[in-house]
């Protein structure tokens, strides 16, 4: 097991630019990374399985693809892991959600992921969509909300992730929640675009 100076002392290297830190970056912070995920992953009903594993290495690959792994510190790290877990959770049910409706969208690499009904996969997109509109309102509200429910960091590591205290921090995310659960219900009551027949 690694010490937090050695971690430390790789994201201040990956932070200066080495790009040769990136791969034992991750696998310092691998344990963390899966429980953040399983974390994640845990929040489905029982019988959805999904690989922990997989989407671990895809949101890894995410971030080095999109050049996006260029952490300030430990929290800022997990925070951008968090993001990248959020994409590649929402681009799997979009995949699937386009598969079942008979498109041809390539579904990620998540070999053992199976979302449990549409339901699942419904709900996950309009919680994205949702963030994302409240990410044009409030961005930090919204960055509160990936932290929390995507990256499952606690008040403390949030406040320390963004430089607020811990109460500004909880008072953030019982806004934000509330803004995401007025949004998507109204989502849910909007007409679906069909004609008035």
């Amino acid at each position: 097991m690694s010490s937090p100076t050695d971690t430390l002392s790789l994201l201040r290297a990956r932070s200066a630019g080495d790009d040769s830190v990136v791969d034992l970056l991750f696998q310092r912070m691998y344990r963390e990374l899966r429980q953040i995920a399983h974390g994640r992953l845990g929040s489905f009903r029982p019988g959805d399985t999904l690989n922990t594993t997989a989407l671990v290495n895809e949101a890894y690959l995410k971030l080095v693809d999109q050049g996006k792994a260029n952490p300030r510190d430990r929290a800022h790290f997990l925070a951008l892991a968090s993001q990248a877990m959020r994409f590649v959770l929402v681009d799997y049910a979009r995949a699937r959600g386009a598969e079942k409706r008979g498109g041809r969208a390539e579904v990620l690499p998540l070999d053992a992921v199976q979302l449990a009904g549409d339901e699942r996969t419904e709900e996950l997109i309009g919680l994205h969509e949702a963030l994302e509109r409240l990410a044009s309102v409030d961005s930090r509200l919204a960055r509160v909300v990936e932290l929390r429910f995507f990256g499952g960091l606690s008040h403390d590591e949030i406040a320390h992730a963004t430089g607020r205290s811990v109460p500004t921090v909880k008072r953030d995310w019982t806004r934000a929640r509330a803004w995401l659960l007025r949004a998507m219900d109204e989502a849910r009551e909007a007409p679906t675009g069909n004609p008035p027949g």
